[in-house]
Formats: C-alpha cells, structure tokens, sequence
C-alpha cells in the first residue's frame, strides 16, 4: 500500500499538469484570422506581404490560425461582394476580419455593420478617422511615404540620363500621396545631393488603371514600363502590385540597355534579379497584424485610425517596423551611404519633406513657405505636385 501512494503522489501532480497543460493550448488555439486579399496570395506584392503577415502571426501567437480569400475583385472574381465573402470567413470560424485593400471599403463597412459581434480591420482606408467610424471596425497602414521617399532619393542617385518614370496603379488619394513622396525623395537627392537643376529631371508618372494587370481592362504594364525605357528614363519605380517594372528592366538589361527598377511591396522583390534593382519599399504586416490579433483576443482592442511610422532606429527590423526598405544589388555603396544619411535625418525630423514651398501640379498652394504638412493634407492629396508630369485624375 505504501508503494501505490509513492506511485500516486508522483503521478497524480503529472496528469493534473498535463491536463492544464492540454486545456491551456486548447484555448490558445480558438483564435482564427480571416484575411480578404484583392491579388494572388503569392504575387510577389502587396497581397504576398499580407499573405506573410498572417503567417508571422501564426508563428507568433500560440494557436492562432489565418484563413483566407485571395483574388477578391472584379476581374477574378466578378459578381463576388465583399459582405459575401466575410459571411463564408465567419462560418469557417474567423475571429478578426482583416480587408486588404483600399477599394474594399464600401464592403467592408456592410460588412462590419452586419455582424456587430466580430472585429474588423480595413488595411488603409479612413472611416475611423476622428472616432467616427463602426465601433467593430479599426483601420491600419504603414506610413509607406518615407520609403517611397527612399525609393525616389533611389531613383535620383543612380539615373544618368535624369529621366525617372513612376509605373502607377490607379488614380486615388492613396496613390497620388505615394507617388509624390517619391518625386519628393528624388528632388532632393537631384538637387541637393547631386547638385543638380531640378529642371533637368523629369519624373513621368503613367497609370495602368488597377493595383495589377486585368488583360483588356488596364493598360499593359509590361507595355507601359517597355515604353519608359524607350522614352530615355534609366530608372522605374513601380507602384503596382506584381513586379513587371523589374521583369521589364531585366529584358532590356539583356538587350544591352544601363537601366534600372524598384519593385514595390514585397522585402524579396529584389531577390534573385541581380544589378537592375536597387531596392525595395515594402510592408511588414505581421507586427500590426499580431498585436491586433492578441488585442481582439483578450478584449483589449479599441478601433482607431491607425497610421504606423518606421522604427527608424532599423527600418527592416522585422518585428518592430511596418514598413521597410530593402536596398537591392544594383545599389552602390555610395548611394547607400547617401540614403543611410538620409533615412537618419527623417528619422531625426532634422529633415521633413512635406514641407514648403510646395504647390500642386496645376500651380495653386499645396504648403506655403515653411508651412508642415499636417496628416490630412498629405492622405488627402488633391493633385499631383509642380514638377511632376502624369495626370492627377482619372477624369
């Protein structure tokens, strides 16, 4: 008898331990994120940078599991609302209901009014702006104008010919705010850095009409970017989602031509496409994504408008910063110790572009003299800026 309660006084302590043990990850496992992606899952863009920011979480937070709906518009998926495909997120178990894209909007706030007991998160967007927004639905983006700055101070630094051409996607606020943040960057690495008359640099901005290529709906970007190499720009800077900007670049690079490209949104965009990219400005999703993903779980999370600055002292660290840039192969090592310079004087706010003189592209005030641009002056850019050739409207 003395034996078995030796035997029972160890045992027992194991099973009650291993019975909380079980019950813990039990618990931890009842987390489920439902990702809406508006391109391929692994594009090698913007959707693919998502896509990995719900894997991060997976890594990251015990028991958390992402399901997911990729190609979500029109062309792929014609007829399909986004409403719709929340209500199939939520009958598979989804927890948290993150949108991925600006043009979801609309569908996104049915969305979150129809089901007042989920949360949601609109990746960009603005209904949160000043509290206004459902009280189940928050809004995240990166501020992606400093690398984009980078990318145009990229840009500046290596053409010879001073001719740059922007590949952009379709014409919105979003996108008009990105697009100048790189001429910008690649003003004043011309004239500041270079030395050089900014009259003598031409930054043309073409559009396609989409995040990505819809045959017979957008233009070609393959054709488009084709047809800035023949114009004399060096260098692309892409704005879309897929990296025909680099594919291009390449084809031409093997035809003899000194020319260059930035890809966008993906830190591997780079990867494997030699000296004619000089770097990527990309998302790192998976920090927001996982706070807000533990917030949701333990009831923390209180919806807001939330606009994420570099963690400037890394910028690629990858648990720590929402947005990064990535120099490529085709960087010298001049123009990094240029763009380190840079970075660490936007770090400082030593030094902050959005500030004036600045006008918009038609001649009126954008800032005045050493006025700052205040948040919404620059996420809601009206035009393109003076300097700049491409249209500010899609009308």
């Amino acid at each position: 008898m003395s034996k078995l309660r030796t035997l029972l006084s160890v045992a027992l302590p194991v099973v009650i331990l291993t019975v909380l043990l079980s019950a813990g990850l039990a618990a931890a496992k009842d987390f489920t994120i439902g990702l809406i992606l508006v391109g391929p899952y692994n594009d090698k863009g913007y959707s693919q940078a998502q896509f990995d920011g719900g894997k991060y979480v997976e890594a990251k937070m015990p028991g958390a599991k992402m399901i997911y709906l990729d190609k979500v518009n029109p062309a792929d998926r014609p007829g399909l609302t986004i409403p719709q495909v929340v209500d199939d997120l939520i009958e598979k178990g989804a927890d948290l209901i993150i949108a991925g894209s600006d043009d979801m909007k609309d569908g996104i706030l049915e969305a979150a009014a129809m089901h007042p007991d989920k949360t949601f998160v609109h990746v960009s967007g603005d209904a949160t702006w000043g509290g206004n927004g459902p009280a189940n639905l928050g809004n995240l983006f990166g501020r992606m104008e400093y690398p984009k700055m980078m990318a145009g101070f990229t840009a500046a630094m290596t053409t010879q010919t001073g001719k740059i051409g922007f590949l952009g996607p379709l014409i919105n606020e979003e996108t008009r705010r990105l697009v100048a943040s790189a001429y910008l960057g690649a003003a004043h690495a011309w004239t500041t850095v270079r030395g050089k008359d900014i009259k003598d640099l031409s930054f043309n901005v073409k559009w396609i009409g989409f995040w990505f290529n819809i045959p017979g709906v957008t233009a070609d970007p393959t054709q488009v970017a084709g047809s800035f190499y023949d114009s004399g720009c060096d260098v692309i800077i892409s704005g879309i989602d897929t990296p025909e900007a680099v594919t291009v670049a390449r084809q031409k690079s093997g035809q003899g031509k000194n020319v260059f490209a930035i890809p966008y949104d993906y830190e591997k965009a780079c990867e494997g496409q030699g000296a004619i990219c000089l770097g990527v400005p990309y998302f790192n999703w998976g920090p927001g994504f996982l706070r807000i993903a533990k917030q949701v779980q333990d009831g923390t999370y209180k919806p807001a408008f939330e606009w994420e600055a570099p963690h400037w002292a890394n910028i690629n660290d990858h648990d720590k910063s929402p947005v990064g840039f990535m120099p490529g192969e085709g960087m010298t090592a001049q123009t990094q110790a240029k763009l380190d310079e840079f970075v660490a004087r936007m770090g400082s706010g030593q030094l902050d572009l959005f500030t004036g003189p600045l006008n918009y592209q038609d001649g009126s005030v954008f800032l005045k003299p050493g006025e700052k641009a205040t948040d919404k002056q620059i996420w809601y850019m009206e035009q393109l800026l003076e300097g700049m050739t491409g249209l500010s409207s899609a009308k």
